[in-house]
């Protein structure tokens, strides 16, 4: 094999293998859900969540409420019209409440 030949094969190479690369798919992103707070309620909470996804805590109600996780991985204190973000950092079942209005309850299913 001359030179030429042998320069053409590496290149071919090089080439496929940058292919392969660029085939393979990229773990999703990240993404941001809301959950609004009104009525004295949280809304519905998201499904499909994943460890990395973040929660935007929207308080549209008159009454300062928390989201405060049983598990101690979140404690957020909202007043009225305010929001926050909370990361999920690990997955599993987080429960979640207010301090201020116990009855106030959630859950969040976080997938690996």
């Amino acid at each position: 094999m001359g030179a030429v030949s042998r320069s053409m094969a590496a290149a071919a190479g090089l080439a496929l293998l940058s292919l392969a690369a660029c085939n393979r798919a990229a773990p999703p992103a990240p993404k941001t859900y809301p959950v609004t707070i009104a009525n004295m309620a949280y809304g519905p909470t998201p499904t499909g969540l994943k460890a990395g996804d973040a929660i935007e805590w929207i308080n549209d109600d008159i009454f300062q409420h928390t989201v405060t996780a049983q598990d101690g991985s979140f404690d957020v204190d909202l007043p009225p019209k305010a929001h926050a973000r909370t990361v999920l950092k690990t997955p599993g079942v987080v429960s979640f409440y207010c301090k201020y209005h116990p009855g106030m309850t959630g859950k969040l299913v976080v997938a690996g």
